[in-house]
């Protein structure tokens, strides 16, 4: 069982893959936190993993997956080996010590922890990677994949991650800043490139996203980025932040498809 958030397709990548080699079944955390569901509950088969997939935002988890576990109960949990993967750009700072201490808290222990490098899409402070780099590092990153899914079938109990320099910089003090200040909706806004297509309301992992003529944003949201990098048009500008920049979504993974993972909450 796999539990995963994404928000341009590089960590659904990433958890799907996980959940082919190990044939394990993928749940999509927007959807579930998105739907009518208070409880998060779930009955784990014996000797069952568990896995959690998710991006850094300032070199923490997202909010979503983080309440996602403060809801999380796992039947017939007795000791299943449990690990996380982080996509990031190049880092990930102290983010593994969060998940740790907040599975804990639910008296889940966490097995393992891995950090997959990928290219970058938050375009809010600098840019997206050159069409070599995304290559490259889409290549490492499968085989950085075929690692983690050989520690995972023998159950390693190891911790493969960048830290970066300063970790406890980077997420004990940049991530609150960034935490506070994310959900602000202010500065989102389409130009007259818009058609009112409604990709952007499709891929919100808040549906946060009302389309009318053009996109409207509500006062919540995770800075993904989802609506900005799948417009077909490139019609979704932040502020001054974004303009003249490049897009990034997942190059194996498709809107419809992460889409059509986005709606299935079991």
């Amino acid at each position: 069982m796999i539990f995963y958030f994404s928000g341009t397709g590089n960590s659904l990548y990433v958890a799907k893959n996980i959940a082919e080699h190990n044939n394990e079944k993928l749940i999509s955390v927007a959807a579930v936190v998105n739907s009518s569901i208070n409880h998060y509950e779930y009955t784990l088969k014996e000797n069952e993993l568990v896995g959690f997939v998710c991006p850094i935002y300032a070199w923490g988890p997202p909010k979503p997956l983080l309440d996602f576990i403060n809801k999380l109960k796992l039947n017939n949990y007795h000791g299943n080996y449990v690990f996380a993967v982080v996509t990031c750009g190049s880092n990930i700072g102290n983010t593994m010590k969060i998940f740790t201490a907040r599975l804990r808290k639910k008296n889940i222990s966490l097995s393992s922890g891995y950090s997959v490098i990928m290219p970058s899409n938050y375009i809010l402070m600098g840019n997206v990677d050159s069409k070599e780099i995304e290559k490259e590092k889409l290549s490492e990153a499968d085989r950085t994949l075929l690692y983690i899914n050989g520690s995972i079938r023998q159950k390693r109990k190891e911790f493969l991650i960048e830290k970066g320099r300063l970790p406890w910089l980077l997420t004990g003090i940049i991530n609150p800043l960034f935490s506070k200040n994310a959900s602000n909706t202010s500065k989102f806004y389409a130009t007259d490139q818009c058609n009112g297509c409604g990709i952007c309301e499709k891929v919100c992992n808040c549906r946060n996203i009302k389309v009318k003529e053009k996109p409207e944003w509500r006062q919540q949201c995770t800075q993904c980025l989802a609506c900005i990098n799948y417009c077909p048009a490139k019609a979704i500008q932040y502020g001054k932040a974004t303009e003249n920049k490049g897009r990034y979504t997942n190059p194996n993974i498709s809107v419809n498809e992460f889409v059509q993972h986005q709606l299935q909450v079991m």
